[in-house]
């Protein structure tokens, strides 16, 4: 047998060292105290809070900027009565388009604010300020409702009592339509294209101007062909995408929609040659027959809009009127015709 020999004492504390437990390692304290931190979660918080001074252009930012131009229609029948330019129409138009903007921008916060848990999921709109966590819902609720006051009791104060009535129409409806109305079929493109018409007749009414049944038709119709189109083009781009878009699409088919638009287009095209055509008796005494031209230009526009709706690319109205030159100039150049026949050059 082998002798046991007696240890050193370095060797006895070397032995003790090793067979001493051994306390965690900073990097093993680290992963363990790490899940206790509230930001641990990336996935439930963002990636950083919105800047402290950020509310008041989040909120300008979902009252839509870009869509303000469809409010440009205001002027439309004013224009077309060649009662444009004169101090009290320019006043009036200008503070009746002021007022539809407010409203239109109370429907939009109200709107984001009750679809803002639906927009996060949402491969886009989850950038939207109350999506996002920019403008805090209760904000966008009492913003949005304090503008749907004030809009039409201003204009029960400043204009013609038809302005308010058709102001408090507007954003009865349009609210409605953000509760309920978007989600029925066929509904929800009359709404939205009740609410370019009304765009349209808020001038006329605000300077007691009669709204002629064909501009009625032509801007109502006109308006349904580039509302139809767009949710077309939606269908098309986002077909078989779930979550990707409103519900609703999924109850149309494409052809539906591609009827709507095309019968729209043919119907807005009658309707504006119809008017252009009819003299009324009375010859004209300008230099051209501008009128009557105006009709080519605007069959080339509704032609040229159609290319971008057959291709399922007619998005928002104004970006692809803006956006293609070519139908920028055809617009420009029905414009000075339209303008020329009104002045009666």
């Amino acid at each position: 047998m082998t002798e046991a020999v007696p240890l050193t004492e370095t060797q006895r504390t070397t032995e003790s060292r090793t067979t001493e437990p051994r306390s965690p390692e900073p990097a093993v304290l680290g992963q363990r105290t790490r899940p206790h931190r509230p930001d641990a979660d990336v996935e439930a918080v963002p990636d950083s809070a919105p800047p402290s001074g950020s509310l008041l252009a989040g909120l300008l930012r979902t009252a839509r900027p870009k869509q303000w131009v469809k409010n440009l229609l205001v002027v439309a029948a004013p224009a077309a009565a060649g009662q444009l330019f004169t101090v009290h129409a320019l006043t009036e138009l200008a503070l009746v388009l002021a007022l539809f903007t407010a409203c239109a921008a109370a429907v939009y916060l109200v709107n984001d604010a009750r679809d803002a848990e639906a927009d996060r999921a949402h491969p886009t709109k989850r950038h939207r300020p109350v999506a996002a966590g920019q403008v805090p819902v209760p904000v966008a609720y009492a913003v949005g409702g304090a503008l749907a006051v004030l809009a039409p009791a201003a204009a029960a104060w400043l204009t013609a009592p038809a302005v308010a009535v058709l102001l408090t129409a507007y954003l009865a409806m349009q609210l409605a339509y953000c509760v309920s109305l978007k989600h029925v079929l066929v509904v929800d493109l009359v709404v939205v294209t009740t609410g370019f018409l009304m765009r349209a007749m808020v001038g006329g009414l605000a300077l007691g101007i009669p709204l002629s049944r064909w501009f009625l038709i032509t801007t109502g119709f006109g308006a349904l062909f580039m509302v139809s189109a767009k949710r077309y083009s939606e269908a098309v781009q986002l077909a078989g995408t779930a979550g990707a878009t409103r519900a609703l699409l999924t109850e149309y088919t494409t052809g539906y929609l591609r009827f709507v638009w095309q019968l729209a287009a043919g119907v807005a095209v009658l309707g504006y040659c119809l008017w252009a055509l009819g003299e009324g008796g009375v010859p004209h005494t300008s230099v051209l027959p501008w009128r009557q031209l105006s009709v080519v230009a605007f069959i080339l526009a509704v032609l040229r809009y159609a290319v971008f709706a057959d291709r399922g690319t007619a998005g928002e109205p104004e970006e692809v009127v803006l956006g293609d030159r070519a139908l920028a100039l055809i617009g420009l150049a029905w414009l000075a015709m339209y303008g020329l026949a009104v002045a009666n050059w």
